[in-house]
């Protein structure tokens, strides 16, 4: 693997990490990987893990948010018009699965993390802190809305999912993409690397890659619209030590105006479905 990026932790620590690329499947890694990962997670202010914003970009993340489980339950109904086992991991607080089964999807989640544990226990939704506790072959679809790229050990990982997804079943899957408009433009500053939380940068070609040797077939790929107006707007403060939030909306609307063009957008949701083994 080659250096790729020299970039660093501008949420938490400010510590060098260099971004290596792997050319067999078209994706970064992050470099080193901390022993203490979980510490880097125990910021008051890690908003993935809290429902209370502190600041405007975490006001404007939880709007997109709020906005986003509309779609994302019009999607898994689209997919599965006769609902079924949803399984959300990396469930965070919970309010994807609130949503779900407020559909009449039976909801099961997985998150490891004990401060968006007990928030996600108030809203009556039980999580597990381990797919390993969970029963194979249990679940018509799986997703993962941003947190492929924080799992370690990813090949045990996808095929402890694959493990736990029926035949026909659907995984569905959202990662920032580091060959996006707003990544090419930001460079180390790049709010999405969150290095070293991220520990993958994947692109479209990764994600059938991985996947593959598992038997999922990549049939469908989204555009996530909002992300980039979001890492772009983190992305300023990261570049220039304060706010633009005129040339953070800037530059989030000229990139999702490239991925017209190149339908390489800030973020993208990958469908995939898993397919009977072959003899």
């Amino acid at each position: 693997m080659e250096p790729y990026l020299h970039t660093k932790d501008y949420f938490y620590s400010h510590e060098a990490f260099t971004l290596l690329y792997d050319t067999t499947y078209d994706m970064l890694m992050t470099h080193p990987v901390p022993s203490n990962l979980e510490t880097y997670y125990q910021s008051n202010k890690y908003i993935s893990h809290s429902d209370t914003p502190t600041s405007f970009i975490d006001r404007l993340y939880l709007l997109v948010k709020n906005f986003s489980l509309r779609r994302k339950i019009k999607l898994i109904d689209k997919l599965h018009p006769s609902k079924g086992n949803l399984l959300d991991i990396g469930a965070g607080t919970g309010g994807f699965l609130v949503a779900a089964k407020k559909n009449k999807w039976n909801v099961t989640g997985v998150e490891p993390n004990q401060v968006a544990l007990k928030k996600a226990s108030v809203k009556n939704i039980d999580l597990y802190s381990n797919i390993a506790q969970l029963p194979k072959g249990t679940f018509d679809i799986i997703t993962l809305w941003h947190v492929l790229e924080h799992l370690p050990d990813l090949d045990n990982q996808i095929s402890s999912i694959s493990n736990l997804i029926n035949t026909n079943g659907l995984l569905i899957i959202a990662v920032p993409n580091f060959k996006s408009y707003d990544a090419k433009y930001y460079k180390q500053h790049w709010a999405a690397y969150d290095v070293p939380r991220h520990l993958w940068h994947f692109s479209k070609t990764s994600i059938a890659k991985l996947f593959e040797p598992y038997n999922f077939k990549l049939i469908h790929t989204k555009p996530m619209w909002f992300d980039s107006f979001y890492v772009s707007l983190l992305s300023e403060k990261y570049k220039n030590g304060s706010n633009n939030y005129i040339s953070g909306f800037f530059r989030g609307l000229v990139s999702n105006v490239a991925g017209l063009r190149t339908k390489e957008y800030s973020s993208h949701i990958y469908i995939l479905k898993k397919e009977k083994l072959t003899n």
